[in-house]
């Protein structure tokens, strides 16, 4: 082979790989979006510890059933894919094999929702100095009710995924709520502080969306890009590009959360 058609081979080579990765690359996108409070932000109304509190008592506990922040932007909306037959990304099917941690920290739950795939590892801890019991209330999973002693933990794995989320509770300090959401696949998502959520590695293509909220539950009516829709147990169908889609600004009115 003379040197002028190895180096052609080495560019034909370098092209089809080229062509390869960048054709993997589309076949996956992310979604994204905020979810707005379409109203004046409510203040969240301060809870009474009274249970151990020279321990509880030290922190500054709000209801957390409804945040939103000074920007309107609104914490804890779950969104996931319900799509059965969704095809994996590798690098997605990967965090699997992290744990997921839920927390009974100064005397609340942390995350307040929580994230967790069917065969996934969940350690539920206690960083206080005083035992709690989280009393997680599952329908298709045996429901679990571990007192976890001061500085303790506990472990725990689900075989099936839960059609909605199961409330975690604790029954020594009954002011401490939290959510755990148990789905089947790494497509799933819970908005942050400021209300934007991310899930990537979504397949190109159409998805079926639930959203939910506690206080709200699914999420029927909401307004996306200035549009208003109605979301039939808060299921919405939508197109996942290559460059990732973006809903925007998703506003729900005051009104869905006064149930």
């Amino acid at each position: 082979m003379t040197r002028l058609h190895a180096i052609r081979l080495a560019a034909v080579v370098l092209s089809a790989l080229s062509v390869g990765s960048a054709g993997f690359a589309d076949e996956w996108g992310t979604i994204k979006g905020k979810f707005v409070f379409g109203g004046a932000p409510p203040s969240a109304g301060e809870l009474k510890a009274d249970k151990d509190p020279e321990v509880c008592g030290k922190h500054k506990l709000v209801a957390e059933e409804l945040v939103v922040g000074a920007d309107k932007g609104i914490a804890n909306v779950v969104v996931f894919v319900r799509d059965k037959d969704v095809k994996i990304n590798p690098e997605a099917a990967k965090a699997a094999a992290a744990k997921v941690t839920l927390d009974n920290k100064d005397c609340r739950f942390e995350p307040h929702v929580a994230f967790v795939q069917v065969g996934q590892d969940l350690v539920v801890k206690n960083s206080d100095t005083v035992g709690h019991n989280s009393n997680i209330a599952t329908v298709k999973n045996p429901p679990s009710n571990n007192l976890i002693p001061a500085g303790g933990e506990t472990a725990i794995k689900f075989t099936s995924d839960e059609a909605v989320p199961a409330q975690v509770t604790c029954n020594i300090h009954p002011w401490m709520k939290g959510w755990l959401v148990v789905r089947p696949n790494p497509y799933g998502a819970v908005s942050k502080a400021d209300g934007t959520f991310e899930i990537k590695d979504v397949p190109v293509g159409e998805v079926e969306l639930q959203f939910w909220h506690e206080k709200a539950g699914y999420l029927g009516e909401m307004t996306i890009g200035g549009k208003a829709e109605k979301a039939s147990k808060g299921r919405k169908k939508v197109a996942v590009a290559a460059g990732g889609t973006d809903l925007g600004e998703i506003v729900l009115a005051p009104a869905v959360f006064q149930k």
